[in-house]
């Protein structure tokens, strides 16, 4: 082989590496994605606010209330127990004895007044209508004598004493038959004559109900009791030592099982000290009627004084949730609530004084505020 082909083979595998260069690097900037830019990092966001409907708050059964300015200092905690008026709740019992024949409402039942609860059937039901359609007999036969006496007279056929006695008679007739007429009434004498109604005489909620039917009972049987939840009192037995600074028309704060507070105020207080307990009753009205409280319901009381300084916020401790190692509460907005970081500066059993962050009037989270802080924070884990 010459000098010249050696040198024109080695130009042309030159050639081929440097095509099959320019190839591969032609396919890598096709095929190969272009470089991601540095990721960084971005800080954290605050979430301080939530959006909760208010149809979710019966849901999650959380309380709102308006925060009001007081002195914790010299608010006065009690028991109190709920009672009924005495025009607020009726003992019912059968007039005379009988067996129960019907039963016409259960316990929790709500009742009208004049409404029936149950029928007895009693012999003493038929004495009832039996003297009664006697007497409107007797009565019926003295007008019909009266009007005869009256015509004979005015025909100058009879004296007038015949008639003044007619008179007298058809009087004294219908006296008796108004007599048996009430006396059936009072009993609730059915319009069979056989039974005897049980009516309540009160509009209310059954709140004891021991008739079974097929009983026999007597006239003093308890058979229903019936109490109106919109006449009721609330019964505080306020330690003596507390007993001087509350007094009549003093607001007050009724706290339920459930945990709602209804507002009520002081109507009387006892001037002596019970030797049992050692406490002074007080009675308070609840200034809403309609309460939903029951007769013999345990609650409890707090007193406002008027003699408070009134001078920071009093908010109810389940209120104050610790977020981020600080005092905050839940301010409701007109979607949602809103935290809102306060400076505690005292607190006194299930009561906190807000001395900074709060202003009277806003309406923050009470009961259940704790499920509000649940959702906080798992917001702002779905965030991260």
């Amino acid at each position: 082989m010459n000098e010249f082909t050696r040198h024109s083979r080695a130009l042309s595998i030159v050639g081929a590496v440097l095509i099959a260069g320019l190839l591969g690097f032609a396919l890598a900037r096709f095929t190969l994605s272009p470089a991601a830019p540095p990721v960084t990092s971005a800080p954290p966001a605050t979430n301080d606010q939530l959006i909760v409907p208010e149809s979710s708050l019966t849901t999650m059964d959380i309380g709102v209330e308006a925060v009001a300015s007081g002195d914790l200092s010299a608010e006065v905690s009690a028991a109190g127990s709920v009672a009924a008026t005495p025009g607020g709740q009726a003992i019912i019992s059968a007039h005379a004895s009988g067996t129960v024949s019907r039963i016409s409402k259960r316990l929790g039942d709500r009742v009208t007044a004049g409404e029936t609860l149950a029928l007895v059937t009693s012999r003493d039901a038929a004495g009832f209508a039996a003297e009664r359609r006697a007497a409107e007999a007797k009565a019926e036969l003295a007008r019909s004598v009266l009007k005869r006496e009256r015509e004979l007279f005015e025909q100058r056929v009879t004296p007038r004493q015949d008639l003044e006695s007619a008179q007298a008679q058809a009087d004294a007739a219908e006296a008796e038959a108004a007599r048996a007429r009430i006396a059936a009434q009072s009993v609730h004498v059915s319009a069979d004559g056989e039974s005897l109604a049980v009516v309540s005489p009160i509009a209310g909620q059954i709140t004891s109900a021991s008739a079974a039917l097929g009983a026999f009972v007597e006239p003093d049987t308890e058979l229903f009791r019936v109490a109106d939840p919109r006449v009721v009192v609330v019964e505080a037995a306020i330690p003596a030592s507390d007993a001087r600074r509350v007094n009549a028309r003093d607001a007050a704060e009724v706290v339920t099982q459930s945990g709602a507070t209804l507002h009520a105020t002081v109507s009387s207080i006892t001037p002596t000290v019970s030797l049992q307990t050692g406490s002074v009753a007080a009675l308070l009205s609840l200034n809403d009627a309609s309460t939903g409280l029951a007769p013999g319901e345990h609650v409890r009381v707090r007193i406002l004084p008027k003699s408070g300084s009134a001078s920071t916020i009093i908010v109810p401790d389940e209120a104050v949730q610790r977020i981020d190692g600080r005092d905050a509460v839940f301010v409701r907005t007109d979607n949602g609530f809103k935290v809102r970081t306060v400076r505690v500066t005292a607190r006194n059993g299930d009561r906190a004084a807000i001395g900074g962050g709060l202003s009277a009037g806003e309406r923050v989270a009470t009961r259940n505020a704790f499920l509000l802080k649940a959702e906080l924070g798992k917001g702002a884990e779905e965030e991260e």
